[in-house]
């Protein structure tokens, strides 16, 4: 069982003093003006398409997501890294992963590599600010082979979930042994890793909510990322027949007719998910004042970039480009788009100054505060999106050579705000623009990392499972 194990788990690590703000706003239901800092609630998705969801016009069933995407602030050009482990380590520390080694790779599980114990990671920062539990739900992939680089040494004060990508989802194993954990032990809950990652979050925030305190809950689904697996009941939505052949060779656990079916389904399974937290939320009144942002890791594998071009691995709009949300009722009210260019490395710079705290870190990502609450329609600015590209509201520009992937014979620049399906080249009329944005994107590249990045298969050779992935080296 996992009841009740969130608040003694954060008992034991943390005994900070929560510190409160007080804010004038007009919120439903609550007529006071002395309000805490908002509960904080970012939900990643992995391997999510820009046109996989319902909002974005998508056949998947996503009625959970459509419905938060009525009332919230649709983030209409979110960006993030191409790759998972870029995006996780920049959303937590407001920088450029190439600033941490990690600028275009995922960490292995043969691979002795992390986020060094020197970067600043939001929970860190969010418990000076008096967030007593700050708890990490699901995938970390930040590092796993030493205990400098797990989320308990990173400011969390709670991890349920697994350390590597692309566990099974109903074995929860990964190189054949078991990657499930609850802080430092070994978890042994059965289940489909979707509905435990969503079943976990829902008892913290019951157990949370009953304390005067804010939290910070970062839930970070592997869905639907592959393997490839959905439960029967979610495969029936999409015709599944389990009297006809399930696809592939092998073990078929959780496999439909096929690819696109099982894929359906496992989306699904994550709205449903995402639908249990928000109506928690909701039901302990924790709703209105909580900041809750969603979005993906980076484009489609299996899944539909939509119209954008591209998809994952690759710096065109369907790989960095993802559907977001955001909602704080107490704060932002009503549904709008916004058409800012921001991305993963503005969440935590924008986290500090609503709570109108001095960060002890050096950010690269800037706060949108301002254009959130309307307070401006833009900030001009240049977002580094690795490898040769950068983006901004009215301009995207990709060098060529630096991603053999996207297989370019010329630099690249388009006008993006009229042309997001990056369909006409104008480079030869704005070589001005061309040569600035080129520069800017020099500057990063030319970044060295902490130790050099060996390729992916690096290591594999010999490489023997931890057994139930602990380990003991600091």
């Amino acid at each position: 069982m996992i009841l009740n194990t969130c608040l003694n788990s954060s008992l034991k690590i943390s005994a900070s003093v929560a510190l409160f703000t007080t804010v004038t706003v007009s919120c439903s239901g609550k007529t006071t003006d002395s309000i805490k800092h908002p509960n904080i609630v970012i939900i990643l998705a992995d391997d999510l398409g820009w046109g996989d969801v319902g909002f974005h016009g998508s056949s998947i069933k996503t009625p959970n997501l459509d419905k938060l995407a009525d009332a919230a602030i649709t983030l209409n050009r979110f960006y993030v890294a191409p790759v998972s482990t870029p995006t996780r380590a920049g959303t937590l520390t407001g920088r450029y992963p190439n600033r941490m080694g990690v600028r275009h790779v995922v960490i292995p599980p043969w691979r002795d590599y992390g986020i060094e114990p020197n970067e600043i990671f939001l929970p860190q920062e969010l418990e000076r600010a008096g967030y007593k539990h700050r708890t990490v739900i699901g995938k970390w992939h930040l590092g796993h082979s030493r205990k400098k680089y797990y989320p308990l040494n990173k400011g969390f004060t709670h991890f349920y979930g697994h350390l590597n990508g692309a566990i099974d989802y109903f074995s929860h194993e990964r190189e054949g042994e078991l990657d499930w954990h609850n802080d430092w032990e070994s978890s042994y809950d059965k289940g489909y890793s979707t509905d435990l990652i969503a079943g976990h979050a829902v008892e913290c925030i019951k157990d949370y909510a009953s304390e005067d305190n804010p939290f910070f809950m970062y839930v970070a689904f592997n869905a639907p990322h592959a393997p490839l697996q959905a439960k029967d009941e979610d495969l029936l939505l999409y015709g599944f027949d389990p009297s006809k052949p399930r696809f592939g060779k092998g073990d078929k656990t959780g496999r439909g007719n096929n690819q696109e079916q099982t894929f359906a389904a496992m989306v699904t399974a994550l709205d449903r998910g995402i639908g249990q937290i928000i109506q928690t939320l909701k039901d302990t009144g924790e709703f209105d004042n909580t900041l809750f942002l969603f979005f993906s890791d980076n484009g489609p594998d299996v899944g539909s970039s939509g119209e954008l071009r591209g998809r994952k691995f690759l710096e065109f709009e369907g790989g960095v480009r993802v559907p977001a949300l955001l909602s704080w009722p107490a704060k932002l009210t009503g549904q709008r788009t916004i058409d800012q260019a921001m991305g993963y490395v503005d969440v935590m710079p924008t986290i500090m100054d609503i709570l109108k705290q001095q960060s002890t870190a050096e950010f690269d990502g800037i706060s949108m505060l301002p254009v959130l609450t309307g307070e401006k329609k833009t900030i001009e600015r240049n977002l580094y999106l690795g490898l040769g590209a950068v983006v901004s509201n009215e301009w995207k520009f990709i060098e060529k050579g630096h991603n053999p992937k996207m297989k370019m014979d010329s630099d690249m620049l388009f006008r993006i705000d009229t042309d997001p399906f990056e369909q006409t080249n104008v480079i030869d009329a704005n070589k001005e623009k061309a040569a600035g944005l080129k520069s800017f994107v020099q500057a990063y590249d030319t970044i060295q990392p902490p130790r050099p990045l060996p390729d992916y298969g690096y290591g594999q050779e010999g490489f023997v499972t931890p057994k139930e992935w602990k380990v003991t080296e600091d």
